[in-house]
């Protein structure tokens, strides 16, 4: 077993277990709308065992970050379309990642509006805005009632997805944006039907997982979980016996698959409480990948010990649109830019050379 070999998501047989990771890149200029420059870099990515695209708004809400893309709009579907087709051109399969930042935003985002979440509690850190960096600020806890509308707006966008042309979604419940922050009890100490409990702070993931499942599919539908992040200022009292719970439940679904993103050094740095990969694989019996700083090594071997069935590479496929063909022929990588990462242009985006 290794990366080349073929893998069944959901109905689709890919040609790899080479995945590309979600990446947000800031290129979506104009009223959150993909773009042409975006169609090409996805495209130059095809060979790819799966594209899993940059996390996108299900609505104004959900944005946090300049210049990131939408599927809430018509215009943002017609958008996708062009870059899904790009991709479909090149012979490749692409997922788009649903996402709503939570509290990790600021009013200037939201016309004065406060960022929401599953409790008022304050990031600490600062947000990049069209006006420079702030500090985060408090955020309106969401009532039961705006939860179910979220619930739906995560549907809608399954559905405008596909209607864009994707193969299926992920939907992002990792790296402390919405979803995660209602698992976490560092970010969520409601009193109602959605905290206490890890059953009920499960619930809106669950709740999102239905909804979406019921409007596309679960053979189109993969969940992205960060079990061990403390990105964005996350906690979490007991992470595994969370984590576990979660993953076990999941089982009923038949999901694409589960993405998992594995224990990062800076999460180490800032105390994570680490859940091993090979606990959650215990729990899940689906289809599983694995992200976070692997090399083709690693892949292989993690595959090898069926700990996962693929890889997701991020900074190793933003550098090297051809990185499947550098893993097989073992030659050098570009290094990537981190100054152009989220820059809104091509340099270091669609520019990066191939063998």
């Amino acid at each position: 077993m290794n990366l080349f070999l073929p893998i069944k998501i959901g109905n689709y047989t890919l040609k790899n277990r080479i995945f590309m990771a979600p990446m947000t890149r800031c290129r979506s200029v104009q009223d959150n709308i993909p773009n042409d420059l975006m169609a090409t870099y996805y495209a130059q990515r095809a060979s790819a065992g799966l594209i899993i695209s940059e996390a996108t708004q299900i609505s104004t809400q959900g944005i946090g970050y300049p210049c990131t893309p939408g599927i809430h709009t018509a215009q943002q579907v017609e958008g996708w379309k062009k870059v899904t087709q790009a991709v479909h051109d090149k012979g490749g399969t692409i997922f788009l990642q649903l996402w709503h930042v939570g509290r990790i935003s600021h009013s200037a985002y939201h016309g004065g509006e406060l960022p929401v979440a599953p409790s008022a509690i304050k990031p600490s850190g600062e947000v990049y805005t069209f006006e420079g960096m702030k500090e985060y600020e408090t955020p309106r806890a969401l009532t039961a009632e705006e939860i179910k509308e979220i619930v739906k707006a995560y549907a809608h966008g399954a559905r405008n997805a596909i209607e864009a042309g994707f193969d299926g979604v992920e939907i992002h419940g990792a790296n402390g944006y919405l979803l995660d922050q209602f698992l976490r009890d560092g970010t969520n100490i409601r009193e109602d039907e959605y905290g206490g409990s890890i059953e009920n702070r499960s619930r809106f993931l669950f709740d999102v997982i239905k909804a979406v499942t019921y409007e596309i599919g679960t053979d189109k539908t993969g969940l992205r979980l960060s079990p061990s992040g403390t990105f964005n200022d996350m906690t979490d009292s007991d992470p595994q016996k969370h984590f576990t719970y979660v993953c076990d439940k999941l089982n009923a679904f038949n999901l694409a698959y589960l993405h998992i993103v594995d224990a990062l050094e800076d999460d180490i740095r800032h105390g994570a409480n680490v859940v091993e990969l090979s606990i959650l694989r215990e729990a899940y019996k689906g289809v599983l990948i694995t992200n976070g700083a692997y090399d083709k090594e690693r892949g292989d071997a993690t595959i090898e010990n069926n700990q996962a069935d693929a890889v997701a590479f991020g900074v190793l496929f933003l550098a090297n649109p051809d990185l499947p063909e550098r893993f097989k022929t073992n030659s050098g990588f570009n290094e990537a830019d981190p100054d152009t990462f989220y820059t809104q242009d091509e340099k270091g985006y669609t520019d990066y050379p191939v063998l």
